[in-house]
């Protein structure tokens, strides 16, 4: 596994993370099989874990909290997320920040994170949510000082919206925030433009999210893939979007190099970008936490193949089924 710098926290993190997404509202096998899956995460090197309260009402920070409790000898960077209180998702410029993260909120949601995690301090506090049109207004900024000052959190970041990689920008610019969490893969691209030499100038570290695309970067979804009642997916993955990510994802089937899967290169594409600090796939099942682990080995890709990867970028807007 392979470390870098995390922003200007002085930490240096796994550069294949943890999403912990996947790991709520799941029944108690499936707890098992995530705990084996976290503990072998922490084998392979893993040290950094993103979860939020809103991954099963706090079930999966729970998990995330046994964790560190079974390595208490391996330091273990947890990161959770503040949902917004009206619990809509994305952020949207008529969505208040007094009715998204109000103070008392954004204090009463810390809290419970710590308690499921069972921690006095969270290495890394997010908002879920953000839109900067919020940015000049400061409760938010007087709360992540508390939270700072009071020693409960240890640096505070944000999680941008989907295809909206520089509505965020000037939040960075306050000094309040740490990090951000950012869509970024093969391709979404797009937070290479303006995004990452910011954090770049400003010493902001970037956690890339979703770096398979939601699945289709796995090679594994097709035009007629279905997904269980209740998944979300079936609400991503209406068929204007399901068709050109299967299209655009079989186009790149060509390129994989011996040897390697879909999801492997595209994993590979992102560790060749050395703004990221880390990268969260999710990993429920311990043959992806090995598979996953494994592309952190320095190598990258070969220069021509990743030059042809960015030929791959596809600029998105949000739309009613972006989410």
């Amino acid at each position: 596994m392979k470390y870098r710098k995390f922003g200007s926290t002085g930490w240096s993190v796994s550069e294949i993370g943890y999403g912990m997404w996947g790991m709520a509202g799941w029944k108690a096998s499936d707890d098992v099989q995530s705990s084996d899956s976290l503990d072998l995460a922490v084998e392979q090197g893993v040290t950094f874990f993103d979860t939020a309260w809103g991954y099963g009402e706090g079930h999966s920070e729970k998990l995330l909290g046994l964790l560190v409790k079974r390595h208490p000898g391996t330091k273990l960077y947890t990161a959770s997320k503040i949902p917004p209180k009206n619990f809509k998702w994305p952020a949207k410029p008529e969505y208040g920040l007094e009715v998204s993260y109000p103070y008392e909120h954004v204090m009463a949601y810390t809290e419970k994170t710590l308690k499921n995690l069972g921690l006095e301090q969270i290495d890394l506090m997010q908002f879920h949510t953000w839109d900067d049109g919020w940015v000049h207004q400061e409760e938010w900024q007087r709360a992540v000082e508390d939270l700072k000052t009071s020693g409960k959190i240890a640096s505070m970041g944000i999680s941008v919206n989907r295809w909206e990689p520089e509505n965020g920008m000037e939040a960075l610019k306050t000094g309040c925030l740490d990090a951000v969490q950012v869509i970024y893969n093969i391709f979404d691209q797009a937070p290479e433009d303006k995004l990452f030499p910011l954090c770049e100038e400003l010493n902001i570290a970037v956690i890339a999210r979703v770096p398979f695309d939601e699945g289709t970067l796995t090679g594994n979804i097709t035009k007629t893939t279905t997904f269980p009642e209740g998944d979300w997916r079936n609400t991503y993955f209406v068929p204007e979007n399901l068709i050109p990510s299967v299209e655009r994802a079989d186009r790149l089937r060509p390129l994989i190099p011996e040897g390697l899967s879909m999801a492997e290169m595209a994993l590979r594409f992102i560790t060749m970008n050395k703004t990221v600090s880390t990268i969260i796939p999710g990993m429920r099942k311990q043959r992806n936490v090995l598979a996953n682990t494994a592309t952190s080995d320095g190598k990258g890709l070969p220069a021509e193949l990743y030059r042809e990867l960015k030929n791959h970028r596809w600029d998105r807007v949000p739309t009613s089924w972006s989410q």
